[in-house]
């Protein structure tokens, strides 16, 4: 016993697990997140509807988009980005993890005759012919993913990007980072059974990075019949490393903003957004 909670208190090395298809392959994990989704009141998986609404609003104004216009957006979710979107008459391809996800965004965009290519695919294998005006990557999705990993996915922006083309995401700041403690926590069935449907150990170990800005929130979730770990890995940026990274992969950062609603860029934020593009 000593020796496995040694292992369940133990520090990984930044980014060494990645267990992404564990959290969104899971059918019942999966449905919970898709219920956070859905739930426009509250900021889960997706943030809230009040804010969804004047993002989707801004990015159309700031973006031109309308019919003969395109746009990809990287984890997508079940659509209430790539919806709105749509609705301008823009050709829209959401590409998400989650297939509880995308079934319910294609049943929807169906439903409602909207012109959207949904794709259930890790987005880190995502490959296409066609090139778009705008890419977008909503909720600090960026940050849950490895140095590599996000040169990888700059790379193929630039691919996918229209020569003309912008790049939309948002990130954890330094603010947060600097906020968040280490910590150890233990319950039965913690967060309201979030993880399964049956009784369960729930251990949550927060570690801070300090030489690398990154924190980690490792759940270790003891079954009956098995032990599930899942890695909440979150880089942190402040201006100037988040410029270094997409000037090294021959990007330009156009603007920072407070969010991805276009609100003017706050210092003291937990959370900022960038506008990039080729660099020519």
């Amino acid at each position: 016993m000593f020796n496995q909670l040694e292992e369940i208190n133990s520090r990984p090395k930044p980014f060494e697990f990645y267990t992404a298809s564990d959290l969104w392959t899971d059918e019942y994990t999966s449905n919970q997140m898709l219920s956070f989704h859905l739930n426009g009141d509250v900021d889960v998986s997706s943030r809230k509807l009040s804010f969804i609404n004047k993002s989707a609003d801004w990015i159309i104004s700031q973006f031109d988009i309308r019919e003969g216009k395109s746009v990809a957006d990287f984890g997508c979710g079940p659509g209430l980005y790539a919806e709105r979107l749509a609705k301008t008459n823009a050709a829209i391809t959401g590409i998400d993890f989650s297939k509880n996800s995308i079934e319910y965004a294609r049943n929807r965009a169906r439903d409602q005759k909207l012109n959207i290519n949904y794709v259930n695919q890790n987005y880190l294998e995502f490959n296409s012919d066609d090139r778009y005006d705008l890419i977008i990557m909503i909720f600090c999705d960026f940050c849950v993913l490895s140095p590599g990993q996000r040169k990888v996915l700059l790379e193929k922006f630039k691919t996918l990007l229209k020569p003309d083309g912008s790049i939309l995401l948002d990130v954890y700041s330094l603010n947060a980072f600097n906020q968040t403690e280490e910590s150890a926590s233990y319950a039965i069935n913690l967060e309201n059974g979030f993880w399964s449907p049956e009784k369960y150990y729930e251990f949550l170990n927060t570690f801070k990075y300090d030489d690398v800005k990154v924190t980690l929130e490792k759940y270790t979730m003891v079954e009956k019949n098995r032990i599930r770990k899942i890695f909440n890995w979150l880089q942190h940026y402040d201006q100037e490393s988040i410029t270094n990274e997409f000037t090294a992969s021959g990007l330009i950062i156009e603007k920072y903003l407070a969010n991805v609603a276009g609100d003017e860029f706050d210092a003291d934020g937990d959370e900022f957004a960038i506008v990039a593009k080729m660099r020519t």
